[in-house]
């Protein structure tokens, strides 16, 4: 069986686990575990840090960045981007109104409505950031900074879910399970746009 193809089932398999225990309420001891280190990380300069850091996959600077995006590339991999955006979006509201999971209730760093699980900021950040990851691999040529611009992606992906966690508005399961389900559907977007685009080159 192709890489690809074990990746799916294995994202699939994981989110499914973390959902589960999520729902039966077997996660405490990790997400207490977790959260309690980077709650002690916490001092002025984190506070700002992560402040910002989150703001990199709030909704104003998601849709800004995906329309500058939009405007630029014109070839297959802007299908890419929209469709991933906007499954990923509708999968984590939808989502969120299914398990209804509180967010943390105490130590807020900053105001956040609606439920917890799965963690929106970390799928966006995935679906925008994880996209920009893929297309920077395909489109530039010059190593060094290919190495560069996936090392700070990756870096920004990871940060901004933890800046969930150390404002105080996600657990960290909700993080995993946020990652988990969204790298699946961004894998699964690229295939079908490249099955697609394929099929219509012939």
């Amino acid at each position: 069986m192709k890489k690809k193809y074990l990746a799916i089932i294995g994202l699939l398999i994981l989110f499914i686990l973390i959902t589960i225990l999520v729902e039966t309420n077997n996660v405490t001891a990790f997400d207490d575990t977790i959260y309690n280190f980077i709650f002690s990380l916490r001092n002025n300069f984190f506070d700002y840090f992560f402040k910002t850091i989150t703001m990199c996959a709030n909704t104003l600077t998601v849709i800004i960045i995906v329309i500058i995006l939009l405007l630029i590339i014109k070839d297959k991999y802007r299908f890419i981007l929209g469709i991933d955006v906007i499954t990923t979006v509708l999968s984590n509201q939808a989502l969120k109104h299914i398990f209804m999971r509180p967010r943390p209730d105490h130590l807020r760093l900053i105001k956040e409505g609606g439920y917890s699980y799965p963690s929106g900021h970390s799928m966006i950040s995935v679906a925008l950031y994880g996209f920009l990851i893929y297309y920077v691999y395909h489109k530039v040529q010059n190593k060094k900074l290919k190495v560069f611009l996936i090392s700070l992606l990756t870096l920004l992906i990871i940060l901004i879910g933890m800046s969930r966690i150390y404002v105080g508005v996600h657990y960290p399961s909700d993080v995993l399970g946020g990652y988990t389900l969204s790298l699946l559907i961004l894998i699964l977007v690229i295939l079908g746009v490249d099955k697609y685009d394929k099929n219509g080159s012939k």
